[in-house]
């Protein structure tokens, strides 16, 4: 089984993809473990664009004790799912494009998740900041992690749908 993963975790380091970039990175392995569990690798390898907000291993250690084993479940796969794309925007939206965008919109511009959902992106000095639909907080900690795909922004937590 670790052979299994190897191979597949170079193929998908090779492509530089989305998720090539996200498995060659010890800080999102709870990503790509969720990722594949979804079944969202061939989505997320496609063409896109795709901007990703993508919470590290922290981020998904905030959350209570057991969320991240069940979300894992095969039977809660639909779940899962929503949560991951929840935290995707189709295009390919830089750090200078998403500060652009609020700045222009007053201060907070809403976009609209692979979801389906809302994500409010806002300006805490610096900081990029997302508010998701149940008023919870997250900070952009890495930005513009290039991709052939699109672009990936750490988060320092994981944002839920409604």
């Amino acid at each position: 089984m670790v052979a299994l993963l190897f191979s597949v975790t170079t193929s998908f380091s090779q492509a530089k993809t989305i998720v090539g970039v996200a498995s060659g990175n010890d800080s999102f392995s709870t990503l790509v473990a969720a990722v594949q569990a979804a079944d969202l690798v061939g989505t997320l390898n496609s063409d896109g664009p795709f901007t990703v907000f993508a919470p590290t291993n922290d981020a998904f250690d905030k959350l209570p004790e057991g969320t991240v084993a069940g979300l894992l479940k095969p039977e809660s796969k639909d779940a899962l799912t929503g949560v991951l794309t929840y935290h995707v925007l189709a295009g390919k939206y830089d750090a200078g494009a998403v500060v652009k965008a609020i700045k222009e919109n007053n201060g907070s511009f809403t976009a609209k998740t692979v979801q389906g959902g809302d994500i409010v992106l806002s300006l805490d000095g610096s900081n990029v900041m997302l508010t998701d639909e149940k008023g919870n907080t997250s900070t952009v900690v890495l930005a513009d992690v290039a991709a052939t795909n699109g672009v990936i922004h750490a988060i320092d937590t994981v944002v839920m749908p409604q």
